[in-house]
């Protein structure tokens, strides 16, 4: 048995902000594979499912992202489970939008629900890092992290969390790095990957502003007879 636990605050006030893609990887998981409704318990509320042959509770704490810790505690606990069974999903302002990395132990980095966690139940659990970007100055954080994704966003959102879904089996398994590929294969047509975490996806190269200002030229006309023609027809097998 696995506990996978998604971090966020409670209430339809939250529900649709950056702090809350780890509410939204959970959901996406139970809806995928069928999980049992949602249920409250350990300060929390859970479901029940299997993925890659293995039971997993899912498990979305109800105290508030700062008291995260207390809910995914007690849920251990109960299950006599220690931290190496617990991957959890949360949202990154130091990962570009839509890139996701996966690591075992660490810091908090400045991440309130996961500081909770570290203190409740050790750092020796998977962090499953979703990047909701940065907005460039310290100040600013707390609102762009309670702030709600914009429409816009949801072109690259909805492939991340059907993906985080689609293959969670991968977790389960230990194949981590495999998750991250499929991440990364399955955005790569929705985002332009700079390689640097801290960056937001490059925009698309715009057309040279040479190229639109010249017209088009037609086509140069082939030579139908001579040597050149005898070439060409070498080279291509004779189609015209």
């Amino acid at each position: 048995m696995l506990l996978f636990a998604g971090l966020g605050n409670p209430g339809a006030k939250y529900a649709d902000n950056r702090h809350n893609v780890g509410f939204m990887a959970a959901d996406a998981i139970a809806r995928r594979h069928s999980f049992s409704p949602w249920s409250k318990k350990f300060q929390g509320l859970i479901a029940e499912g299997t993925l890659a042959g293995e039971k997993i509770i899912l498990i979305k704490p109800q105290t508030f992202m700062n008291l995260s810790g207390q809910s995914v505690g007690e849920a251990l606990r109960f299950y006599k489970l220690d931290a190496s069974a617990l991957t959890v999903f949360y949202d990154e302002i130091d990962l570009a939008a839509g890139k996701v990395r996966v690591k075992v132990g660490g810091g908090s980095g400045g991440h309130n629900g996961i500081r909770s966690l570290d203190q409740h139940v050790g750092k020796d659990f998977r962090r499953v890092r979703i990047g909701v970007g940065h907005p460039g100055a310290k100040e600013i954080v707390h609102g762009h992290v309670l702030g709600d994704f914009a429409k816009s966003d949801r072109e690259w959102l909805d492939v991340l969390l059907d993906t985080i879904a689609d293959d969670a089996g991968l977790l389960v398994k230990g194949d981590d790095n495999s998750f991250m590929n499929r991440v990364t294969l399955a955005l790569r047509d929705k985002l332009t990957p700079t390689g640097d975490d801290d960056r937001p996806p490059k925009a698309p190269k715009a057309q040279s502003h040479v190229r639109q200002a010249r017209p088009q030229q037609p086509a140069a006309k082939l030579p139908e007879t001579g040597p050149m023609a005898a070439m060409l027809k070498k080279l291509f097998g004779g189609k015209g």
